[in-house]
């Protein structure tokens, strides 16, 4: 099996939520700084050396989140239609960040979403593990 490389980005974002249905404090508004971890891989590295250079992850995932910075998450796509679980956040993100930066070598393997230091939720893939 062939190597691969893969890279981390931290970012974050403050924004608030509130989880319908939810039988407990959850359901109530609250918010979170949230982080935004992503992982970009590639078998193969570039001219320069890199799988792809940080600044570019850094600014697809601040396009995918600036839409979220500082606002009522339940009222935005797709989260007025579904629960902004950490969960779901996890994957829109997903799914926004691979769509500006999947090409023939890189891909994007995973997001992760940090509600806190200690709870977070990550989505990958199932193609791209």
């Amino acid at each position: 099996m062939a190597g691969r490389f893969t890279l981390r980005t931290l970012s974050d974002f403050a924004a608030a939520h509130s989880l319908r249905e939810y039988p407990g404090d959850c359901q109530r508004l609250h918010g979170h700084n949230w982080k935004v971890e992503v992982e970009v891989s590639a078998s193969e590295l570039d001219e320069l050396g890199m799988v792809i250079d940080f600044k570019q992850v850094k600014q697809a995932t601040r396009k995918a989140t600036d839409r979220l910075d500082h606002q009522y998450l339940n009222e935005l796509e797709p989260f007025n239609q579904i629960n902004p679980t950490a969960e779901n956040i996890a994957r829109t993100l997903f799914q926004e960040i691979a769509t500006t930066l999947n090409d023939d070598r890189v891909q994007v393997d995973a997001v992760t979403v940090w509600e806190t230091e200690r709870a977070s939720a990550r989505y990958s893939d199932s193609d791209s593990e």
